[in-house]
This record gives structure tokens, sequence and C-alpha cells, in this order.
């Protein structure tokens, strides 16, 4: 019966979570289309987000000592750099298109395993990533000579490049010399932060004109604030997005928790739709759900570690970890992008 019951509830948490990562682009656009800088919109999220969860990395603050290269890593390629290439695509292009785009992440990763470490993949790796090639081709319709912004499409591709980086980062975050997996809630603390300091260098905040959040924007026929989309973006887009994400795949299988994480390209294609009226036509979304297959199938099918490879995933996605980040008995591996926390942890939007 608790074991039916973490399944239900962690359901709803990766459910949650996608829902929260899905609105990120369609809150943030009107501002965009408003006047302030994609980068300074980045910048708002992540420094706020980091501020919120300042307790968080207090608790934890042993990781600076113990795992500052993960740190690191986390907080320029999954956060900083997946949102600002992603905030900067979505200025130029469709919210929907960017965020499928960036789910192409996951079929990079089987390349960096054949060609870089020189791995074999598996029949079932080679069909995933031929679906994702496919899909790509007719979200961006290619036989149009591409029927979106080539700058926006490249950024976007930016943001997935960044999440295959994510995705090999995450295979090593290996064990301590204690035995102890570093907890996930403390990688995102302390990504958040480094994520917030890199951003404050490259966006320069001190430019931003303050003025513009307290004008109203345009979402969806209505004229809310400007400040209010920051305040949502900050605490429900990324804070509870990221928090819900890790309890899920916390009650959750890896390939359960990356279905679920899936739904926010869907979240944020029909967002944009109603919203922002981007709508898709029939290529793009048939193209969109052969990118999501692929991707789902490249996270099953990646190659499993050799002998002695063994690794936990900078985000924790392993089933129901002990409290305080202990491994559980026969923790899986997390080599591959299996293993590696789906997209919509990995990379929130």
């Amino acid at each position: 019966m608790q074991q039916s019951f973490d399944r239900r509830a962690g359901l709803g948490l990766a459910l949650a979570s996608a829902l929260a990562f899905g609105g990120s682009g369609v809150a943030a656009k009107p501002l965009i289309e408003q006047g302030v800088d994609s980068l300074h919109v980045v910048w708002l999220r992540i420094a706020g987000a980091a501020l919120v969860l300042l307790p968080l990395a207090w608790r934890h603050r042993a990781l600076v000592r113990e795992r500052p290269a993960l740190l690191a890593g986390f907080g320029v390629l999954a956060v900083a750099g997946v949102q600002a290439f992603y905030f900067a695509a979505i200025a130029r292009i469709p919210v929907g298109v960017g965020l499928l785009i960036e789910f192409f992440g996951p079929a990079l990763v089987l390349g960096w395993v054949r060609f870089v470490q020189r791995r074999p993949v598996t029949r079932q790796a080679a069909v995933g990533v031929l679906f994702a090639v496919t899909g790509l081709a007719c979200v961006v319709e290619v036989w149009a000579g591409l029927g979106f912004d080539a700058l926006g499409l490249l950024l976007a591709f930016g943001a997935a490049c960044c999440q295959c980086a994510y995705f090999v980062l995450a295979g090593h975050g290996t064990d301590s010399a204690d035995g102890k997996a570093p907890n996930p809630l403390g990688v995102i603390a302390y990504g958040l932060i480094v994520g917030a300091v890199v951003l404050t260098l490259v966006s320069r905040p001190w430019n931003l004109e303050w003025s513009l959040l307290g004008e109203r924007a345009e979402l969806g026929g209505m004229r809310p604030p400007a400040w209010t989309l920051i305040v949502w973006i900050i605490l429900v887009t990324t804070v509870l997005a990221y928090l819900f994400g890790v309890l899920a795949v916390r009650r959750l299988s890896p390939p359960v928790a990356g279905v679920v994480a899936c739904l926010e390209a869907v979240v944020a294609s029909v967002l944009a739709w109603v919203l922002l009226s981007e709508h898709l036509g029939a290529a793009q979304i048939v193209g969109g759900a052969l990118v999501l297959i692929g991707a789902f199938t490249a996270q099953l099918a990646a190659p499993a570690p050799g002998p002695g490879e063994r690794g936990e995933p900078v985000a924790g996605n392993v089933p129901r970890p002990r409290e305080g980040g202990e491994e559980p008995s026969g923790g899986a591996p997390a080599a591959s992008a299996a293993d590696a926390p789906p997209p919509g942890q990995s990379a929130g939007r």
C-alpha cells in the first residue's frame, strides 16, 4: 500500500513539475516582447530562485567543499546555459518550437556515447535518434528552407547541447568517499546560485530597465503587471518546478518520470497556442510527437556503464533515496542518459 501511495504521489508531483516548467516560456515571452532583454529575464528568474533557496543551500553547505566541480557544471550548463539559450530562442521563434528542439538533447547524448566515448549503442537507441532527427526536421520545416528564424533555431539547438552536456555530467556524479551521493536539493540550490553569478556577469543586470516591470504586459487578452509574471516565473516555474521534480523522481523509476516530464513540451505548446496565439501546423505537431518519442527512447536505450563504472546523477534520479541524500541499497548506475534526470528536471525551463 505504501508503494502504491508513493507511486501515485510521485506521478502527481511529476505532472505538477511538468506543468510548472511548461509555463515558463509563455510567461517570459510577453516580457521579452515588451522590451525586457531575454538575458535580463533569465537573470531575474535564476537570481530570484537562488535567493528563495538560500536556506536550502546553507543546509547543504558541505557540498561546496565536497563537490565544487559538480556544482559549477550544474550551474553553468543545466541552469545558466539552458535558460539563456532557451529564452533567447523564444524571443525569435515560437515557444513550442524552441522547447521541442531543446528536447533533442537526450538524442545528442547517444552521439556523445558513440563518437566521443566510443561505446556501442543499441539498435533501440539508433531508432530513438532516427525518430528525433525526423521529428526535428518536421518541426523546423526543413523542406521549406527552415520555416523559422535561423538564429532562433540555432539558439534552441544550443539549449539542446547544454541539456546534453548536463546528461553527460550526470554520469560523473560519483559517490563521495563516505559513500553518500550528493543531495539533489543541495545541488539544485547551489546550481541556481552559480547560475545567478554567471548570468550576472553575462547579462549585466545593472542595465535593466526596471520601469518596464511596473508596466502591464499582454498575455492572452489580459494585461497583468509585468512584475507578477516575474514572480510566477521565479516561484512556480523554477522553485516549485525543481522541488516537485526532485520529490517525484524519489518515488518513481527514471523511465516513468521521463515520460511525465515529456508533457512539459505539450503543456508549453498548448499554453503558447491559447495565450500567445502561436499556432503550430500539422508538421510541427507530428514532428513534436516524433521528437518526444525519440527523446524518451534514447533515454531508455543508452548503454549501461562498463564494469566498475558507477555513479549517481546530480539531480538524484534514483528511486526513493533516503533522507539526507543516502543511497538505497542496489542503487542504479548513472553513466547513461536513461539514469540521468528527465529533461523537465535537468534543464528546467
